[in-house]
């Protein structure tokens, strides 16, 4: 399941995999929730002990992640936001959650994500697009402008 805000990218998703996409801006948090929850009961999976990634990188993204805990949740943060965020840090214990960060992939597990690339079981390609390394200002721009829909990879 893929929450976004950004239709083409909740397409892309639904492409490579995503049995539910849902746009953050058509729903409230609580009704994600039941929409999720809901999408489990049908489909025959738990509505409990999900895993949850946020990946948004804002303040948004990361109070509607959080929003989603239920019993027995994990919540990991990958995405890195300055703004100030507001929770209730009762509701780990509550759901009997728990809640990790990480500041990227530990080496070590670089073969086996390699691995996973190079069979063909993690689609790569449609999610990236290549720019030459002298476009690194109109890229920032794009990327702060929020204008590009996939990740740039800046090639020298």
């Amino acid at each position: 399941m893929a929450i976004d805000v950004d239709p083409v990218k909740l397409d892309a998703i639904s492409r490579h995999g995503a049995a539910l996409t849902i746009n953050a801006r058509e729903a409230d948090p609580k009704t994600l929730k039941k929409t999720i929850a809901a999408f489990a009961k049908e489909k025959g999976l738990s509505t409990r002990e999900w895993a949850i990634f946020e990946c948004s990188g804002s303040g948004a993204g990361q109070t509607t992640a959080w929003s989603l805990l239920v019993h027995g949740a994990t919540l990991a943060v990958v995405g890195f936001t300055m703004d100030k965020v507001e929770l209730r840090l009762s509701n780990l214990m509550a759901f009997h959650a728990r809640a990790l960060g990480n500041w990227g992939c530990p080496p070590e597990l670089y073969p086996g994500a390699l691995d996973l690339v190079l069979d063909g079981k993690i689609e790569l390609a449609a999610f990236v697009e290549r720019h030459p390394l002298d476009s690194i200002n109109a890229i920032f721009a794009d990327a702060h402008a929020h204008k590009l829909t996939r990740r740039a990879i800046l090639v020298p």
